[in-house]
């Protein structure tokens, strides 16, 4: 048993050392130096920010003598000491919190504005234009590191860490709310909820009831219904929820508490939180979302391009079909006069039928009739992005780089305010798409002329809500071409035929010879198995990065978990010189294939993006002292350390949902029972026109016949199709 004394203590010194830092919450152990005749040094632990190590620092708490790592002091309260000297304040100066200041410089501060200078620039910012060669960078360089040393911000992160936030979430409300963050939270704990990325109820929950809110506060019961309905359909993935289904569910989720169902769900009304429609309960950001869209649609364009002359389209036409040596079909001809008659159009098609036939020839189209016109091509993933790119010699984004997208914040920073300045936009893999990022892509294109949207509608719906690609071929808004014939006959091309058998729900005679093969297995042996047909396509002289393992769950035998242990322990296993860094249950090794699982724009990767890790740097030899991995995205090297490690996971074997948009020249997916309602035709579908080349498919022949034969048991209900119609006829 611990044992504390029952002192209050105070001490004051400096930071030596840092030997354990959570950087989630903040929870601190370091070895520091008391400013005593002693200089003695103690063991410090506590909930605290980031300090340089020559940071005066005056500490409130007890000393604890813990069983197993003796004597510590148990830091309650800090706040960082402002140097009263001038060689300390010297020191302060030039160290990691003024970037650029340097020592010489700081020398120069001091001298001309005393020992008092801290005091006095924080007064009055002003004083620094009397300091000699004062620029603008490191003016703000001194007043940033002044605004993190405030007492301020140390009182807001004791305040937020004691009432159970991490240190990240804590930065997020000091971002947002300022000094007046402590103040805001104490009185009403769930507004965090709707107005913080990142933190849901849970967390706003947690902090209340540490506050001591009651369980019957209205404030969190509004919350909770609030999340409720966002729970809904990110479960189902429909954009709305039936008032009945909510009030059932409130009844569940707060069974044994007292409350007015109506009267919360009015007040949540009256604060536009969330939207009633005819029985309809919306949370506001979708229902945002479907009106944006609806909107954009029926008044696009609002500004037009200059028609093309028939002629000079078909003189270009038949000169692109003789530099290509191709002729194209009626349907695909079809398709590119459609495109350049029309404003917009959709283009779908399944794999094989001449999409990137299509897509090419419009660009190449485009260009040649509209020179001075701007293109660009985006995608929801890197993948399918870079895919893009190679197809059309055109600058292709990812659809959240496109638009300037803020990690923390969760926002955009192209908007109505400030819009692309785009002719034509081009968006392909679209079934991808859910309500809330082609809202946003609506609200930043005002400036668009023309816009061609790709997508097959047969695949899997966007993980997040909405079922927009399926809800504008059935509103008939835009032209719809729709290619049919399949045009591949090489390598793959087996793959396409029985991607189009499992398209139609066929279910005899399954085209499995050439290209395609199926192993009967049983549940248990899938992992030896897999195992057995990476290992032969390796010895063909495949790269580990050719062969893509897909399947539809993460647990159980045949789960992503179990086989990406496998895989990695085959492929990857441990080796004397390759490094190692165990994070929780997870060893990342040296050599592994990696899959992005988050979307990080600074770094330039997306979420789906699969790379290898090539260095792990241990915090023994890091300035940081942290644990770094370094993987390498095709050439972009991506660092990570415990901050980000949650980004990653490893990628021998990925979902289904994750392989969306990307192709691999060999896929292996198994299909067994055990994966449940999961294994169904678009989930297959989806998985098999993956391959480019080949695919292995392995498991129990009637789980893929019960899958293919089986359509989705929920159709995502939405009502983006009815707003568009109630647009363009509004007398209905």
């Amino acid at each position: 048993m611990r044992e504390m004394s029952e002192e209050h203590d105070v001490i004051r010194g400096k930071l030596k050392q840092i030997v354990f830092r959570n950087d989630d919450n903040g929870y601190t152990v370091a070895r520091f130096i008391v400013d005593d005749l002693q200089q003695r040094q103690v063991t410090i632990t506590g909930y605290l920010p980031v300090f340089s190590e020559d940071a005066l620092m005056e500490l409130s708490g007890s000393y604890v003598d813990h069983p197993r790592y003796g004597m510590q002091f148990q830091v309650e309260t800090f706040h960082r000491v402002m140097p009263d000297d001038e060689d300390s304040l010297i020191r302060f100066l030039s160290g990691p919190l003024f970037e650029g200041i340097g020592k010489k410089y700081a020398e120069t501060i001091v001298a001309a504005l005393g020992k008092d200078a801290i005091h006095r620039i924080k007064n009055d910012p002003t004083v620094l234009d009397s300091v000699p060669k004062m620029t603008s960078k490191r003016r703000t360089a001194i007043l940033e590191g002044l605004k993190e040393s405030d007492d301020d911000l140390e009182n807001l992160i004791q305040f937020f860490v004691a009432h159970g936030l991490g240190m990240r979430n804590v930065m997020k409300l000091e971002r947002i709310y300022g000094k007046e963050a402590v103040e805001k939270i104490q009185e009403n704990p769930y507004r965090m909820v709707d107005e913080v990325d990142g933190i849901g109820f849970a967390t706003a929950d947690k902090v209340a009831m540490s506050l001591g809110f009651e369980l019957e506060d209205p404030r969190r019961l509004e919350a909770a219904m609030v999340a409720l309905v966002d729970q809904m359909n990110m479960q189902s993935g429909d954009t709305f929820v039936s008032r009945e289904g909510l009030a059932h569910q409130m009844k569940r989720q707060c069974a044994g508490l007292t409350y007015d169902f109506d009267e919360l769900l009015e007040s949540l009304l009256l604060q536009r939180r969330l939207v009633e429609e005819e029985g309809r309960i919306y949370h506001v950001d979708q229902y945002d979302a479907e009106v944006q869209i609806a909107q954009f649609l029926t008044l696009f364009p609002f500004e037009e391009l200059e028609s093309v002359d028939p002629e000079t389209l078909q003189f270009e036409l038949d000169a692109l079909q003789e530099k290509l040596a191709i002729t194209y079909d009626q349907a695909q001809l079809d398709a590119i006069h459609t495109f350049f008659e029309q404003d917009a159009m959709i283009l779908t098609g399944g794999p094989g039928t001449g999409k990137t036939t299509v897509v090419r020839a419009l660009t190449a189209l485009f260009k040649k009739l509209y020179p001075y016109q701007r293109i660009a091509c985006c995608a929801p993933t890197g993948r399918a992005a870079k895919r893009l790119a190679e197809l059309t010699e055109t600058d292709t984004f990812t659809i959240h780089s496109l638009l300037g997208w803020d990690l923390e914040s969760n926002t955009f920073t192209k908007t109505e305010q400030d819009p692309l300045i785009v002719d034509l936009l081009i968006i392909d893999e679209f079934s991808m798409v859910d309500s809330w990022l082609f809202a946003a892509l609506c609200k930043a294109s005002v400036h668009v002329k023309k816009l061609c949207i790709i997508g097959d509608e047969d695949q899997l719906p966007s993980v997040r809500c909405g079922c927009v690609l399926k809800d504008l071929i059935t509103s008939e808004l835009f032209p719809l071409v729709r290619l049919e014939r399949i045009f591949r006959q090489s390598e793959g091309s087996d793959v396409i035929t029985l991607a189009h058998q499992i398209r139609q729900g066929q279910t005899e005679e399954l085209d499995c010879h050439g290209d395609v093969a199926f192993f009967p297995v049983g549940l248990y042996e899938i992992k030896d198995q897999v195992i057995n047909v990476v290992q032969s396509a390796l010895n063909k002289g495949y790269d580990i990065q050719d062969i893509q393992v897909l399947a539809s769950k993460y647990n159980g035998p045949a789960g992503i978990d179990r086989l990406n242990a496998a895989l990695q322990q085959c492929l990857n296993p441990p080796e004397q010189g390759k490094r190692e860094w165990k994070a929780g249950y997870r060893t990342f090794r040296e050599g592994d294939k990696i899959l992005q699982l988050k979307n990080q724009p600074d770094d330039d990767v997306y979420n789906g993006d699969i790379g290898m890790l090539v260095e792990i740097v241990y915090a023994n030899e890091d300035e940081a002292g942290k644990n770094r991995l370094i993987v390498d995205f095709e050439g972009i090297l991506v660092e990570y350390t415990s901050d980000n490690l949650l980004n990653i996971s490893h990628a021998y074997c990925i979902s289904v949902h994750k392989s969306q948009g990307s192709e691999y020249p060999i896929v292996i997916m198994p299909v067994v029972r055990d994966y449940g309602i999961m294994l169904q035709r678009r989930l297959i579908y989806t998985g098999v026109t993956r391959a480019k080349k080949s695919l292995v498919l392995l498991g129990e022949k009637d789980a893929l016949i019960r899958g293919i034969a089986s359509q989705e048991h929920h159709l995502r209900s939405t009502t983006l199709t009815q707003r568009i119609a109630a647009m363009l006829n509004p007398e209905f």
